[in-house]
This record gives C-alpha cells, structure tokens and sequence, in this order.
C-alpha cells in the first residue's frame, strides 16, 4: 500500500510539473537523456521482434492473479471463437496464426469483452504479445466514425513501425481501416484534424499531436495500448510523457491494455495505480524451467586460460551454434579478436553498435555465416535461434557486487529452445567467481558440475548428452 502511495504522489507532482511546461521534448531528446541501460531494453526489445521467426510456441502455463468476477476469463482454442470480422479472421490466418498462443487465447476473451475490461499482461518474448493486443485494437475500431479511436504507444520509432507493419498486414483485407505513424520524420500541416482510425507512435510526438497541435482529440480514444510497458515505465523521460497522455485520456471509457515481456515490482505497481480495476496477466517466473539445459564450470586461472577452456570445448563438441556472454564490451571485443586470430567465424553484438548494425549481425548469425556469438548483457533477453546448442559465460553476471540470478536464467536460456536439450558452461577463475557460482546453483536447486576442459573425453560425452 505504501509504494502505491508513493506511486499516487509521484503521478501527481509529475502532473503538475509538466502541466506547466511547453511541450518541445521530441523522443531522440528523451532516448539521449535516458539512462543508457533503460534505453538498452527498448533496442533489446526492437532486436527480439526482428530476429524471431513466426510464433514460438510457448509452454508456460499463465497465473491468473487477478480478475473481475463479473467478466471471468476463459481460454479459447481456435480464433472462430471470438466472433471476429471475418476479413479481420483472415488476415489473422494470413499471418500464420493457425491457432492462438497461450497468451492470446488468455487475453482475447477479456480484451474483446463487452464492456471493455483494462488489461496489464506479461508474457516471456515470442509468445505472440503483439499479435494479441493487435488484433484487439483493430476489432474496436467503428469505421464510421472518422477520427483517431486507438492509440498505441512504443518507445522507438522502430518498435512502433515493426507494430505498424503487424497491424497492416492482420488489416490486409480490411481496407476501411486507417492507421497513421505518429513518429519522428512523419509531418502533419497545421490547423489539420487527422481522420486515420488508428495512431501508432511515440510519446513525444504523440504529445505534439495530441496536445500542442490538437491534431486529434486525445479524449475520444476507445482504447490506449502501452507496448513494451516495462521499458515504457523505466525510462523517465517516457514515463513523465505516458503520465501526461493518460491523464488527457476519458478514464471511464478508454480501454487500456498494457503488454510487456517483464514487470518488477516497482513497475507492476505503477501499472496498476494508473490503470483503473485491470485483469493482470503474469507468466509465473518460476517456470522458466532450467530441466532440459546441463550446466557446467570449468576451472580456470585468469582470461587466457579462460580462453584456452573455450577453445577446447569449442573443438571438441559438435556444436550448432554458441553464444559466450562478457560482462563488459572490453571484454567482448578481446575476445572476439583472440578467435579471428585463430580461425573462428565470430560475430560481436554490444551497446556501442547502432540498431542497424546489431540488427544486421543477428540476421547473420541468424543464417548461420557466423557460428558464434559473442555478446554483453543486450542480448540476454529474447532472442531465439533455434540452432543455439551451447551458452558461455565468460564472465557469470552480477550485478551491484550480487549473483544476477535473473540474467544468468535469460543469459542460459538462450539455449534449449524450442523443447531441445541445451548446454551452459560457466567459466570460474577466482573463489569470488565460485562463490557466485555456488549461489546461483542454490537459487535455483539446479546442480552446476565440474568440467575438466582438459579432458577431451570428458568434453566429449556432455555433447553426446551424457
């Protein structure tokens, strides 16, 4: 009760605040302003989407934590079930969507209910998120009424195109929609009311828009959608932003609908203090499972003998493709230089690179030209590449001094995709790293075992599965 006091204060003194402020902020000032790990998450998010191929299939089962007993929710197995517009429903199947995901099917019924119920829903990267809250927002549109009735807001200009370019392709043969980009680069004349039933954008541009011009009434709205809401929350240019496009919202008749692959406490209670008597829809984090990835640490002396492990096990496991994790780019860029000195197609993904660039080299690592990817903490979320077989750590991760318990899982999870077997191993070269190594394995009750990297058989059979 105590942080959702503080939450209600805070919304209010932000209100005030940037109520009597002229609206100039665009969204490069607040990606620049931000801090530069928050903003990582959002590029992270970006990456995830582009990478992934078609729908993956996920096995986790959903906590309902909260409903209204009025409108109870219920799963569906087929998208028949909702009664779609049947051009909507073809577009769907246009898309690859034989049958729903279990985020979709949880969500759908509530979404599409009526009267409208707000939604905050967490679902792990690739289960079909987007998709979901899609589908509800062009199954809301009345294509009689010729004005802006859906919102939704991304925290990029590219996350908001690659949501633009979902919606068009489900909205394939239903033409009488109209949706307009409220990002940077995209100019409206003054003194212009916009008649396009869906805006997809930024929030500094959505801003301008919807408050400094009046291109559109923000009070109208039927629906706001936050994606990426935990990135959205994080960062605090674009959290003073969301608090001030909500708050010009018609509380009592605009259906919200908050999505993200995550939500920590703090954000969760935000969320729920701006979002009035929502159903929350919540992976169980638990059931990340570790059962079909074998972990492993080697011994080793200091960097070069870390190396020399890698090698190793590199030239005696029959691997597909491999992932080794650095903690910082230093790190990542030596030891990129190291395996291209000794013959090994290697690719480096880290913070410095721009989108393009990190999109570019996970298309190619995608497609195989490389076999190894070296990487930082960006690439420890959401990425699925079914042919990753083995997951370093070069470096175990931390996090102020502490085990990162929470990026070791996505860090290892990047292998074992998919229902595959997969394999982590974890390089220890002091006792402060084997004390880590020892709190992760308690976290988690999984057994981490010694490997000698010296012993070929020993190397052998883990890749044999033994």
């Amino acid at each position: 009760m105590s942080e959702q006091a503080d939450w209600a204060r805070y919304v209010s003194e932000t209100e005030k605040k940037i109520g009597a402020v002229e609206i100039t902020k665009t969204d490069e000032t607040v990606n620049n302003e931000a801090d530069p790990d928050k903003s990582n998450l959002a590029e992270a998010s970006l990456l995830a989407k582009i990478i992934r191929k078609g729908l993956v299939e996920n096995k986790n089962d959903i906590e309902i934590q909260r409903q209204d007993p009025k409108s109870p929710l219920y799963s569906i197995k087929t998208f028949e079930a909702l009664d779609l517009n049947a051009n909507l429903l073809k577009g769907v199947y246009e898309m690859g969507f034989n049958a729903p995901s279990k985020i979709q099917e949880t969500t759908l019924p509530a979404l599409l209910a009526d009267p409208p119920q707000n939604l905050i829903a967490q679902s792990q990267s690739g289960t079909g998120k987007t998709a979901a809250f899609v589908l509800a927002m062009l199954s809301r549109v009345d294509v009689t009424k010729k004005y802006p009735q859906v919102l939704c807001l991304s925290p990029t200009y590219e996350l908001a195109i690659q949501t633009g370019e979902a919606a068009a392709h489900m909205a394939k043969f239903c033409p009488e929609i109209e949706m307009k980009f409220a990002v940077s680069g995209e100019q409206v004349p003054r003194d212009t009311k916009l008649t396009e039933h869906i805006i997809i954008g930024t929030p500094g541009k959505v801003l301008d828009w919807g408050i400094k011009f009046r291109f559109f009434d923000l009070k109208k709205l039927s629906v706001f959608v936050l994606d990426e809401a935990d990135v959205m929350i994080s960062i605090q240019g674009h959290q003073d932003q969301c608090v001030r496009i909500h708050k010009n919202l018609d509380q009592n008749n605009c259906q919200m609908m908050f999505f993200s692959a995550t939500y920590d406490q703090e954000v969760m209670g935000f969320a729920e203090h701006i979002v009035k008597n929502p159903i929350i829809i919540r992976l169980k984090r638990e059931e990340e499972s570790l059962d079909n990835i074998r972990q492993y640490y080697v011994r080793c002396k200091n960097q070069s003998d870390k190396y020399h492990a890698i090698t190793n096990i590199y030239g005696t496991v029959g691997i597909g493709q491999a992932i080794i994790f650095c903690q910082t780019r230093k790190t990542a860029a030596w030891l990129s230089a190291k395996m291209s000195e000794d013959g090994h197609a290697v690719a480096v993904l880290s913070g410095d690179l721009t989108v393009d660039q990190r999109i570019s080299v996970l298309d190619r690592f995608r497609e195989g030209k490389e076999k190894v990817l070296i990487t930082t903490n960006v690439l420890s979320r959401g990425i699925d590449v079914e042919q990753v077989t083995i997951v370093v750590n070069f470096d175990l991760p931390v996090l102020n001094g502490k085990p990162d318990c929470e990026t070791y899982l996505h860090r290892i999870g990047r292998t074992g995709r998919f229902g595959k077997s997969g394999i982590a191993i974890n390089l220890i070269d002091s006792e402060e790293t084997m004390n880590i190594c020892r709190a992760i394995e308690n976290h988690f009750g999984k057994k981490i075992q010694l490997l000698d990297a010296e012993d070929s058989d020993e190397i052998e059979k883990i890749g044999n599965g033994n």
